[in-house]
């Protein structure tokens, strides 16, 4: 793969490990980690394949940067991030990807996270 090319999908990564700093912290862990396993199943797809998914993290990366600014200054309100999926791009997904987003979904709407998140410093009680 051509160097600028690595470069950027590294950049776009950094980026978007640095918007999450912004979400609540059980939502940072599960995107963290959604990040990474994505950008490591992607490491060897197809030119066309890495376009696209370039693009749409992209995307993403730009609205949490919006939805983070936002959110700051509506600090009096509850932080709010995420979009409505449009059916068109769902009618795009294979049935793999289909499955991964709704176990995505549940993961992010449980309402007893299945990991625990701790502050460094602070002793565990």
């Amino acid at each position: 793969m051509p160097a600028a090319h690595v470069s950027r999908v590294r950049a776009l990564y950094r980026r978007i490990l640095l918007l999450h700093r912004v979400l609540p912290p059980d939502l940072k862990a599960l995107g963290d980690q959604y990040v990474k396993d994505e950008f490591r199943k992607h490491k060897t797809v197809g030119s066309a394949e890495a376009q696209r998914f370039l693009q749409e993290w992209e995307a993403y990366a730009a609205v949490l940067w919006q939805q983070a600014n936002e959110n700051r200054q509506n600090s009096t309100e509850k932080a709010c991030f995420g979009t409505a999926l449009p059916e068109e791009k769902l009618n795009d997904f294979r049935d793999e990807q289909i499955g991964q987003l709704q176990e995505l979904m549940q993961e992010a709407t449980k309402p007893n996270r299945q990991f625990s998140i701790t502050e460094s410093g602070k002793p565990k009680s």
